[in-house]
């Protein structure tokens, strides 16, 4: 059965920094594009980060970037995102996808798999 489970989520304060990990099983996964979503209270699901098959591409959010780093270890099946400079706004349950393509896309729509989710939340 394809699976996905995040870790790594937390109660932190702003300006730590916290890694999501993500363990994916049941699926090749070294030959599709990995992401990382998350969704505040109120919010829609919002695009954080995604990487190529070979982990030589990443795409980043741009509210999020240069603070967000996303890497993959295929003989693991792991994805991890390090979150640094953490902000009250970065508050949000995070979740791990994957698509079924090697394209890297942006938009939720393009993912298949999803994690249950891992709840980040920043204190002032």
């Amino acid at each position: 059965q394809v699976q996905l489970v995040e870790s790594g989520g937390g109660l932190v304060q702003a300006g730590d920094s916290l890694r999501l990990s993500c363990q994916a099983s049941g699926r090749n996964y070294s030959i599709v594009v990995m992401g990382w979503f998350r969704q505040a209270p109120g919010k829609d699901r919002e695009f954080v980060a995604a990487i190529s098959p070979s982990g030589t591409t990443q795409y980043t959010n741009s509210a999020v970037k240069g603070r967000i780093t996303i890497s993959r270890d295929n003989a693991k099946n792991t994805v991890d995102l390090q979150l640094n400079s953490l902000k009250p706004e970065d508050t949000a349950v995070y979740y791990c996808a994957s698509s079924g393509s090697s394209v890297l896309y942006r938009t939720a729509s393009a993912y298949d798999r999803w994690g249950q989710g891992t709840q980040v939340t920043v204190s002032t």
